[in-house]
């Protein structure tokens, strides 16, 4: 990537900008490529959900993810340019179409602030084939033509456009205009693009579903026990899906902002691909983060309910400290992070014993991961060697993975998927695509999913996906 030392906020009018659109067009005509042309302004304070409500097109992909207890949060929209890929090596294809595009990229503005420059959003779904008719493909990546991101008190908008050789000048210049005037003082609807003022008002109140699901999950876990006891698998994890039709039609971003205050410490997330559904949701758990060369993961596996108050709060979290079946669970997946590791030349660090992390719902056993990433290794590395954690496939690996289609009888899609963006300076950030739903028009479809191992029991594992729904249901139906 070549960054530039142009300061767009200092020399701000249609002229100059133009003027360097230009100079990026012939870069464009002298090498022959397309160019990624990607500007960065510090402005004032945004709420990037909030931007993204106000833009909202389904015909559109998005990207948004948000930590709110520690105040970050990005949204991408519209595309600059795009990829998809598929089968095993669809990790690798995806950081090849990255690397090209930096190859071709220039970025001007305030590239080094925290989410400055451009973003790769990513989505993979939980298997390298996806089946026909699937809403996601088995992996896409994207530039947004928009993106807004806050660190903190920091809010960063870039604009990201691809710069042809024979690319017409004054309407690019133009829109790009209009969007800097529009992130430098934006001013919000009342109601979200792609909504009608009667939607905003039904909005108002709860919206009243109808629930169906299909299959026996008791039955289910009954016959992955038996696989268990016969030796094919150590673990394995199985998931509910919920059909839920509502009696109007649902935004998902409303949606998403139930699930976002009533769960602060997961990542809030919500992605399209521009067209079907929306994928929206809370995940507790982190896949990879990288930062400064710093990685940091967790294995988190083993749940318990919350309490009413702290004395059965503390209770609980006991028990499932002392619950052998758990401990087992959760020890499996750190030793199955360890073991995906190595190969790569990366020697975690971890505490010697889980804690207890809690969620506004449930309690899990958690043990923190770090290590230092050797030279070479990037972040889809780390993620293409650890998707999917025992956490959400099972072991052995490939064997869990094989059984999940046939004993589930749905598509998994982006359930259980990796999901997130990477940065031009090496940085990026993963976390796993559960506690989530499926939403488009008025139907919705809920996933739950627990981990069965030997121990486990068909009624035990069915109330546990059931504590996962209804924390899900009761924010969505919100």
């Amino acid at each position: 990537m070549t960054i530039l030392p142009l300061r767009p906020a200092d020399n701000a009018s249609p002229e100059a900008l133009g003027a360097f659109l230009a100079q990026c067009r012939e870069a464009a005509r002298r090498d022959d490529h397309a160019k990624l042309v990607s500007i960065s302004l510090a402005v004032e304070a945004l709420d990037p959900l909030a931007v993204l409500e106000s833009i909202f097109d389904p015909r559109e992909p998005h990207f948004y993810a948000e930590r709110p207890a520690i105040e970050s949060a990005i949204a991408g929209a519209e595309v600059a340019a795009k990829h998809q890929a598929a089968g095993p090596g669809r990790f690798a294809a995806v950081q090849q179409w990255m690397d090209e595009m930096l190859a071709h990229t220039i970025a001007v503005g305030d590239v080094a602030a925290p989410f400055g420059g451009p973003h790769f959003f990513a989505s993979f779904a939980f298997h390298d084939e996806v089946e026909p008719g699937e809403a996601f493909p088995a992996a896409q990546v994207f530039v947004p033509r928009w993106q807004v991101a806050r660190a903190g008190a920091t809010t960063t908008a870039v604009a990201n456009l691809l710069v042809t050789p024979e690319v017409e000048l004054a309407a690019l210049t133009e829109r790009v205009w209009r969007a800097h005037a529009k992130f430098r003082r934006f001013e919000f609807g009342e109601v979200p693009a792609g909504a009608t003022a009667d939607e905003s008002r039904q909005a108002g109140g709860p919206a009243h579903f109808t629930t169906t699901e299909a299959g026996d999950y008791r039955a289910t876990v009954a016959r992955a026990l038996e696989r268990i006891g016969a030796g094919e698998l150590k673990k394995i994890v199985l998931a509910r899906a919920q059909d839920l039709t509502a009696d109007r039609p649902l935004h998902p971003l409303r949606m998403l902002n139930g699930l976002r205050q009533r769960f602060p410490d997961c990542y809030a997330f919500s992605v399209t691909a521009g067209h079907g559904p929306s994928f929206i949701g809370a995940s507790p758990e982190r896949l990879v983060r990288v930062r400064q060369g710093k990685l940091e993961t967790e294995a988190l596996a083993g749940s318990i309910g919350r309490g009413a108050g702290a004395s059965e709060d503390a209770a609980l979290a006991t028990r499932l400290l002392r619950s052998e079946k758990d401990r087992r669970e959760q020890q499996e997946v750190l030793d199955d992070i360890v073991a995906r590791l190595a190969p790569l030349g990366i020697q975690p660090q971890f505490p010697a014993e889980p804690q207890v992390r809690r969620f506004a719902n449930v309690q899990h056993l958690q043990t923190p991961v770090s290590a230092t990433l050797p030279a070479g290794v990037r972040p889809l590395d780390v993620v293409a060697a650890m998707h999917p954690t025992p956490a959400v496939g099972g072991s052995p690996r490939d064997a869990a993975v094989a059984q999940i289609r046939d004993l589930e009888g749905f598509p998994r899609g982006l359930y259980a998927g990796a999901l997130g963006w990477l940065n031009a300076r090496g940085g990026g950030e993963f976390f796993v695509g559960i506690r989530s739903a499926l939403v488009e028009g008025s139907q919705a479809r809920v996933y739950a999913g627990a981990g069965i191992v030997a121990g486990s029991t068909p009624e035990k594992e069915f109330a546990e996906t059931e504590l996962k729904f209804k924390a899900m249901l009761d924010a969505l139906m919100a």
